[in-house]
């Protein structure tokens, strides 16, 4: 089973974020789970109380991401650019020798409102993941353009293209966790006799 780790950079209630997340676990390869994890408890970067110990939020976010295979974000954009929240969460998760972010796959989905669906967050975000060496996907892209239309009342996600997109965004997603499983097994494997 592939285990796979999302989170959002929305606090709201009715967020469409967390919409899309919950669409995304109806929409799995059948060998993989999602998680979600809630961003809420964890409180802001602070090196004076980074220095007191880490936080237990910060410790349990921490230790979900070392147990998933893959990460899942999808986030809003404020301001053109990475909510405070979803930032804050990968600050605590990049500090120290111990991070659990390095060369973890990762794929990136935005809903908005607005026109471009949260481009403007997704290119912003892809920076920040380079500094971070987590290995986002590149392709296939999900921009959730309209959401307010694409969302019922329940914040079940209705449109079929965008429900399409999602599932081929996972499905690249796990392929990308069975690529690097096979080269880590490949690079454990003793050499060939010759």
């Amino acid at each position: 089973m592939i285990k796979i780790l999302g989170f959002t950079g929305s606090l709201r209630r009715g967020s469409y974020n967390m919409a899309a997340l919950r669409a995304a676990r109806e929409l799995l390869p059948e060998d993989a789970a999602l998680e979600i994890a809630d961003l809420s408890p964890i409180p802001f970067f602070n090196e004076d109380v980074e220095a007191e110990g880490m936080p237990g939020a910060v410790f349990s976010f921490r230790q979900k991401i070392a147990d998933a295979d893959a990460l899942l974000i999808s986030t809003p954009e404020y301001n053109f650019s990475i909510p405070p929240v979803l930032k804050n969460a990968l600050d605590w998760a990049s500090r120290g020798t111990d991070t659990p972010l390095p060369g973890k796959p990762l794929a990136i989905m935005s809903a908005s409102p607005g026109m471009l669906g949260g481009a403007r967050v997704q290119y912003h975000l892809r920076q920040v993941l380079v500094g971070l060496d987590l290995k986002a996907l590149n392709k296939p892209e999900v921009f959730i353009a309209r959401a307010n239309r694409k969302f019922d009342e329940a914040g079940v996600l209705t449109d079929e293209r965008t429900q399409k997109a999602i599932a081929r965004l996972l499905v690249a997603l796990v392929e990308s966790v069975r690529e690097q499983r096979l080269i880590k097994a490949q690079k454990a494997a003793p050499p060939a006799e010759t």
